[in-house]
């Protein structure tokens, strides 16, 4: 099959909704007596009934389990020792500040957690201030962090600290449990209690001494990779604050790219980590299903869901990594898993490695986006590596079974509190849910059944190479409108734009990771996806560690740097 004839994904020119009109879809398809007149339009448009008309005949995949040779992890086995992870030769220099070099500043006594602390308030407080403010975070507790940032500089004080971690800022994405905190998931209804206990995610960062600084931002349930909440405001771009951060992690891409912490927690159930890590021009990794441990994380999205981290550099998103991945006895999902390795992460020799693209895909961006990326692959070459072409059919159906099953699950996850609480939601969210209201228990079935032809379309393609290479999004940080305020807007547009090259690893549940590929004309970050196959985050690691061997990168319009 020829790769002219097997690319099927198109962008979109549907009409974008604000405002009274979108107020107004929303009621007509929360209607009974109007839901299907127009839902059905949409259904068709947004490749539905095609979709439904497609004979696929696999046995379905639910969960997206690998197998691999040798025993599983043990669930039990220590945290490693990070010191050992640290990237041998010197990274690039950076404008940010990195998990080791907070770690460096505690152990000569330049500053301590507690200073850092103090710190880190004034700037949350600093964008509240600012118009507009950047509305990075739905929660903190000023007397949950001093405690922490106290305990944590007695610790280095007396030359004990818990790990490279310890007093390291660690923002959390409020989509994750952590003390002292409620889980909102970005609505206004849920989290009004705290969490009684950490997820697992949290705890091991909490048992590395990380300062875990307060809940981010959020889409609101993840169900649109923009950042747009009415309820808790705007996450604005730290690179240029008119625009998009992406999301679902939209907090927590923020929260790196100002400077606030070098790492924070994200989850991805469609380019949620990626996305917004991308547009706000930082690392981020989303690991093999079952990898990292998703107990404490709000049920959503069973099977695409992934929790991970945004990170400064490569090497924070690698020591982060290794914290928190890995068995864990309360996620059953995580029980059969090779040890997680960083074997070789750091190296930038890129000879022996084979990367693949798919032109038409690879090339179905924004002009300035496919040049920054060509310059990475130009860079890889330079650095060893081999680049070859390969195709990957059906994409289009695995885009909608991806929608098909995210929805759906999402709908379940919120059905408990829809019939009180659906007026509560933001008007997009209440027509994306509204849609789904119209799926059948066969759609999700049939995407199942093409999630298994899926797999075996990217396990054809990782047979021929290492890791497959795109964009991560079709287009650098889009501006906000003014017309989206207050009340959001729907643009599926630009949501097809946002998630072309993100959503197929959600369904098939590979690793994948985003890294700076450079910035547009207008200073936004543009970002590079490597995609590898399962248990190979080492691999994915080692390809953001070599691209920024020659990526120089840029600050933001607003950043702080906290050692100073």
């Amino acid at each position: 099959m020829g790769q002219e004839t097997v690319y099927d994904l198109e962008s979109v020119n549907l009409p974008r909704l604000t405002g009274r009109m979108l107020r107004l879809l929303a009621e007509m398809l929360e209607n009974p007596r109007t839901r299907w007149v127009l839902g059905g339009r949409l259904l068709k448009d947004a490749g539905i009934y095609h979709f439904r008309a497609t004979p696929i005949d696999e046995t379905p995949t639910y969960y997206p389990h690998y197998p691999f040779d040798g025993s599983p992890a043990a669930p039990d086995a220590p945290p490693p020792a990070l010191d050992s992870l640290l990237a041998r030769a010197p990274v690039p220099s950076s404008p940010f500040a990195s998990v080791r070099d907070y770690a460096n500043a505690y152990r000569s006594g330049q500053t301590t957690p507690a200073v850092v602390a103090e710190r880190i308030w004034q700037a949350i407080a600093g964008t509240e201030q600012r118009q507009p403010p950047l509305r990075i975070f739905i929660a903190t507790d000023q007397d949950d962090l001093i405690s922490q940032a106290e305990a944590s500089t007695r610790r280095w004080a007396h030359g004990q600290p818990l790990s490279l971690f310890d007093g390291v800022p660690v923002a959390v994405k409020d989509e994750v449990d952590m003390r002292p905190y409620g889980t909102t998931v970005g609505t206004q209804f849920l989290g009004k209690t705290p969490a009684t206990q950490d997820s697992t995610v949290a705890a091991r960062l909490r048992a590395a001494g990380a300062l875990l600084i307060g809940k981010t931002n959020m889409h609101e349930i993840g169900i649109v990779p923009t950042g747009l909440n009415p309820h808790h405001g705007f996450t604005r771009n730290p690179y240029h604050p008119a625009h998009y951060t992406g999301g679902s992690s939209s907090g927590s891409g923020a929260a790196v790219a100002a400077g606030l912490c070098p790492v924070a927690i994200g989850a991805d159930g469609g380019g949620s980590i990626r996305i917004p890590a991308a547009l706000c021009g930082v690392v981020g990794l989303k690991s093999t299903f079952g990898r990292i441990s998703e107990f404490g994380a709000a049920p959503l999205d069973w099977t695409v869901a992934h929790l991970g981290p945004l990170a400064a550099t490569a090497e924070d998103a690698a020591l982060c990594y290794a914290l928190i991945a890995g068995p864990d006895r309360r996620d059953p999902h995580t029980l059969s898993q090779p040890a997680p390795t960083l074997a070789d992460w750091d190296n930038a020799d890129l000879r022996g490695i084979t990367l693949g693209i798919f032109p038409p895909w690879f090339e179905h961006a924004t002009t300035e986006t496919v040049a920054a990326c060509r310059q990475i692959l130009d860079g890889f070459r330079d650095h060893g590596a081999v680049v070859r072409e390969i195709a990957i059919p059906e994409l289009n159906l695995a885009r909608v079974a991806h929608v098909i099953t995210i929805a759906s699950e999402m709908l379940t996850g919120m059905q408990p509190y829809y019939e009180q609480h659906h007026r509560d939601f933001g008007l997009d969210v209440r027509v994306n849910l509204a849609l789904t209201r119209l799926f059948t228990n066969q759609d999700y079935i049939q995407a199942q059944q093409m999630r298994t032809r899926a797999i075996r379309h990217l396990s054809a393609a990782l047979a021929q190479v290492d890791a497959i290479i795109t964009p991560t999004t079709a287009l650098p940080a889009p501006p906000i409108p003014a017309s989206a305020w207050p009340g959001g807007e729907s643009d599926l547009n630009l949501l097809t734009e946002l998630m072309r090259y993100a959503f197929i690893a959600n369904l098939t549940g590979l690793p994948a990771i985003t890294f700076p590929a450079g910035y547009d004309t207008r200073g936004l970050p543009i970002g590079c996806q490597a995609m590898g196959r399962p248990w190979q985050e080492h691999l994915l690691l080692r390809l953001a560690h070599a691209a920024a061997q020659f990526t120089p990168r840029q600050k933001p319009q607003v950043h702080f740097n906290m050692l100073l």
